[in-house]
């Protein structure tokens, strides 16, 4: 390796090293943005953006892609009413939709490759400009948006890119990047096993037969996963992460928190309380709203990417930060001592644990004599956990993790031997969505499964 440093060093060329660092920094400065100010963008410098783009190599020369900019306010809402959830999409400055002609140089995807290398050259132009952008994969229905865009069968979009200004209180977080021995290495693949998944044992994993929404190879079952592959896993997906108030809810939580929080207990002035694995925030903004005024909560992830996020998102909701403390696990310890917690919250986070029950041990631990635990799970046993079978589990790992939904009475049996049952509900008869309360003979048949338990 030294004598390639020394051959490597001898040629290198001439440059001013100050001056390609500074356009190197100000390129590492780009940040992803959602929170657009709706200010207009001149077609002009829209389409300088494009020809910027166009300056990226293309597979065999041929630049078989296209460029739909989309800047009508009323096109931008119907784009945002078919991504399903991506608010900024009305409020950028333009779209860019990112496509192709099928049928040419589709070998090692080199056309999809030549888009995505000419949507990256123009998010470098916007930035150098001055402006903010986001690449979006989600785009929506895809019969819908062709509609829209009038894209023709021999076409396919494969993303667009939202340009723009940012809000002057627009987030500056940047998500996290990876640290550059983790991703690289020289002359054979060599990477840290924490950031290589576990899948489903198999002779090869043809790329044809794994998608969103089929991949016979994804590994659900958390059990199969150790603690820090499910921290690396978290820490860098990018879901419900983004710190902006009140946007990233989760539909299939619905007004389901809501319910969950009303099990909370009357808890003493001061009371010191811990949330596990809050959802990017949602949950812990729905528990600050519930609790009592004076209440010091801690939220625990297995990621400081995740602290960081969940910091900011906090901050913008307004809450008061003295009152809130971020923490990371590390291999399913929480980091309080013991007995010096009054109330445990996990938020549906059991069914992504490698060991619930041994977790549910390490939430008695940290219990004061009198504490409480609250948990709830997505359960086997009811019409979501069919739904969970038949739908969700085929497809892909989502970007919160492995889990797999656990059974009401399993729950029951492993919080009855640990602590004093006070209160038990389901949540949900139908199997996504609805909230309705549950009791008696049903309350193990929601969707959600939720106990209080008190440790003696």
């Amino acid at each position: 390796m030294n004598r390639l440093r020394d051959d490597a060093e001898a040629v290198v060329p001439q440059v001013d090293a100050a001056h390609v660092r500074d356009i190197l920094d100000r390129l590492a400065a780009r940040a992803s943005c959602r929170d657009f100010d709706e200010s207009l963008i001149s077609p002009e410098i829209l389409e300088d953006i494009v020809r910027d783009g166009v300056e990226a190599p293309s597979s065999c020369n041929q630049q078989n892609w296209h460029f739909v900019i989309v800047a009508d306010p009323a096109s931008k809402r119907r784009a945002r009413d078919i991504s399903g959830g991506n608010h900024h999409f009305a409020e950028c400055s333009a779209l860019i939709y990112l496509c192709f002609q099928k049928g040419w140089t589709h070998g090692n995807f080199s056309i999809v490759q030549s888009v995505a290398g000419a949507c990256y050259h123009m998010m470098l132009s916007a930035h150098l400009r001055g402006f903010q952008c986001i690449w979006n994969a989600g785009i929506g229905d895809q019969v819908a948006l062709r509609e829209m865009i009038g894209l023709p069968e021999t076409f396919d979009v494969i993303g667009a890119l939202a340009i723009g200004r940012a809000k002057a209180t627009s987030p500056k977080n940047k998500a996290p990047r990876r640290p550059i021995h983790e991703i690289f290495s020289w002359e054979k693949f060599e990477r840290p096993s924490a950031s290589c998944y576990p899948v489903k044992p198999a002779a090869a994993y043809p790329y044809w037969e794994i998608r969103n929404d089929a991949n016979p190879y994804a590994e659900w079952n958390p059990a199969h996963w150790r603690w820090d592959q499910l921290a690396d896993f978290r820490g860098y997906s990018v879901w419900a992460k983004s710190p902006l108030a009140g946007v990233y809810v989760s539909r299939r939580q619905g007004e389901a928190t809501a319910v969950e929080m009303s099990l909370l207990p009357a808890l003493p002035s001061g009371a010191k309380v811990v949330e596990v694995m809050g959802w990017g925030g949602t949950t812990t903004t729905a528990l600050m709203g519930a609790l009592g005024h004076d209440a010091q909560l801690t939220f625990v992830e297995l990621s400081a990417n995740n602290l960081s996020f969940m910091t900011e998102r906090l901050r913008r909701e307004g809450h008061d930060m003295s009152r809130l403390h971020g923490e990371v696990m590390v291999n399913g310890t929480l980091p309080q001592a013991d007995g010096s917690v009054d109330l445990v919250v996990l938020p549906q986070v059991l069914e992504h644990m490698p060991a619930p029950e041994a977790f549910l041990d390490e939430v008695r631990r940290v219990l004061a004599p009198g504490g409480y635990v609250l948990a709830s799970v997505r359960n086997m046993t009811s019409a979501y956990g069919a739904h969970w079978r038949a739908v969700e589990a085929v497809g892909a790992i989502p970007n919160q993790g492995p889990f797999t939904p656990i059974a009401a009475a399993d729950l029951a049996t492993w919080m009855h031997a640990r602590f004093t049952i006070e209160a038990d509900l389901g949540i949900g008869a139908e199997a996504t969505g609805d909230a309705a309360r549950l009791t008696g003979d049903a309350c193990q048949t929601g969707r959600l499964y939720a106990m209080r338990g008190r440790r003696a």
